[in-house]
């Protein structure tokens, strides 16, 4: 159970981290310095970015973790990879999002993780960077995972895109989502390798 908690509390540090990285660069307006509170009213907006966003990016990630944790206590990989597609679905439905392409990009990003996670919880290690590298081995091994988690997350975002209609907004929103995960992705393959 350590590890499933040291895995999870990372995962969503990520999740704070690229979002506050996202709504940091965003410039302070003229109205910051006019209006009295705007500082204030801007803080709790952010505060809620940030938990709407750690939800939405936490969501495949805790359901990937709980298959890995099911598969390794030799659950019926059909029941569990059921489950899966079923509270996915039932998620996308609940933010008005769903169609079949978005739920097969988020499928394969969980599948990804479900590899991922399966491989850190066999592992031993005090640190989730310990886990990765001996889950791993070297540098190639794991950037290789990255990469392919990125694409399958790049899918998620075209998909994204296509539901929602391509605006500039939501292109430089994930955009910025994108570089910031990139960013705190390459930080830990240089502190792991």
């Amino acid at each position: 159970m350590e590890k499933y908690k040291m895995i999870l509390m990372t995962e969503e540090k990520m999740a704070r981290e690229v979002t506050l990285g996202v709504i940091v660069t965003r410039p302070l307006t003229v109205w910051h310095h006019i209006i009295p509170g705007m500082f204030i009213i801007d803080f709790l907006r952010r505060g809620s970015a940030l938990r709407r966003y750690t939800n939405h990016f936490m969501f495949p990630r805790k359901l990937a973790i709980d298959a890995a944790q099911a598969l390794a206590r030799d659950e019926d990989k059909t029941a569990v990879f059921s489950h899966i597609e079923n509270d996915t679905s039932m998620w996308l439905n609940s933010l008005d999002l769903f169609t079949p392409g978005l739920l097969q990009a988020q499928l394969s990003v969980i599948n990804l993780l479900i590899d991922y996670y399966t491989r850190l919880l066999k592992e031993d290690g005090y640190s989730l960077y310990a886990l990765i590298k001996k889950a791993y081995q070297n540098r190639d091994s794991f950037q290789g995972f990255i990469d392919e988690l990125t694409t399958a997350e790049a899918e998620v975002d075209r998909e994204l895109i296509a539901k929602l209609g391509e605006t500039e907004k939501l292109k430089a929103k994930i955009a910025a989502e994108q570089e910031q995960l990139k960013e705190r992705r390459g930080k830990i393959i240089e502190e792991v390798f």
